[in-house]
């Protein structure tokens, strides 16, 4: 149960033993949870390094588990700060991935080894059915345009059942947008239950299938995705965009899971909106972003300037640092 606060089944169950017997050590607690005392002793170790147990002030030499209010005060507490260094992580190899996808989006076939441009909808479409034939063990993807449309659901199934019936792993990341989107909801509910993992952030940096981590296709254009693609076959490319998916698949939320605010208290589409600001995007760029209408857009912003108390977006950035949301202004 408490699996997702970074604590296994034996530590858990440990945990909850010394809550309804503290007087227990270490004998009781093997009798309890039924676990050799190696295991239980292991458990302790890791109570102890998360603080959930600590030296008794009344007893010499026992532990004692702190009440359970506090221990989950402390898991969250420690998940928080987790996610926040994971989130800079993310920014970090999003940066990264955006200066690479720029760079081989310019290039051309003929002077580019391991680089190939698809040009138009159809040539694109084409190459996705080839990959997809070939799929052995794993295919990747980023999803950034926000609710999908009924027709590109419906085309896609056929597609998405023929591979994950042939034992494919499929994982999909979507933005936190789709949640309010019922179709796409249905949608990705429909891949998890024939096996396909969905899960959410608050932006993604470019729409990206990654297939059996041997070959990329990126668009050429974000702003017009039928314009055609890149594919990308070359080593050192595909280790830095299998990474940056790795990240940010670490930090994404599996869709049936209630998004998790930060430390701050603001979530993932508010954390992404402050930045975006401070970076002085527009709102119709942030929508773009986000996955959501500018209207939606615009209600995030002046909510985040509302409770940062600012009059200006410049005002909001610098209240932003002030208040540690941002770790510097961008």
């Amino acid at each position: 149960m408490l699996a997702a606060l970074g604590l296994d089944a034996v530590a858990e169950s440990v945990y909850r033993a010394m809550l309804a017997r503290p007087q227990d050590g270490v004998a009781g607690l093997v009798e309890q949870v039924g676990c050799s005392e190696e295991d239980v002793r292991g458990a302790l170790d890791r109570l102890s390094e998360l603080a959930l147990v600590r030296p008794s002030g009344e007893e010499k030499g026992r532990l004692r588990a702190v009440s359970a209010s506090l221990g989950m005060e402390i898991l969250i507490a420690r998940q928080q700060a987790e996610l926040a260094v994971q989130q800079q992580r993310v920014e970090a190899s999003r940066a990264a991935a955006a200066q690479l996808i720029a760079e081989y989006t310019e290039l051309r076939p003929a002077t580019s080894p391991g680089v190939e441009q698809l040009v138009g909808l159809d040539a694109v479409r084409d190459r996705i059915g080839v990959l997809s034939r070939s799929l052995r063990d794993e295919v990747m993807a980023f999803a950034p345009d926000g609710a999908q449309t009924a027709a590109n659901m419906e085309a896609s199934r056929p597609l998405n059942l023929e591979v994950i019936e042939r034992g494919v792993t499929m994982r999909t990341v979507y933005l936190d947008s789709v949640r309010n989107h019922q179709p796409t909801v249905d949608h990705a509910n429909w891949l998890a239950g024939l096996g396909g993992q969905v899960r959410t952030v608050a932006a993604l940096p470019t729409r990206m299938i990654i297939a059996d981590r041997t070959t990329a296709l990126i668009p050429i254009s974000s702003a017009d995705t039928t314009a055609g693609a890149v594919v990308l076959t070359g080593q050192g490319t595909l280790t830095a965009l299998c990474a940056l998916f790795d990240v940010v698949w670490a930090s994404a939320k599996p869709l049936g899971e209630q998004a998790v605010k930060d430390a701050h208290g603001l979530t993932g589409q508010e954390s992404t909106t402050i930045r975006l600001l401070a970076q002085g995007l527009t709102d119709e760029a942030i929508a773009k972003r986000l996955g959501v209408s500018q209207r939606t857009a615009r209600r995030i912003a002046a909510d985040l300037m509302e409770r940062l108390g600012a009059r200006s977006r410049f005002e909001a950035g610098v209240r932003a640092v002030q208040r540690g949301w941002l770790p510097s202004m961008c």
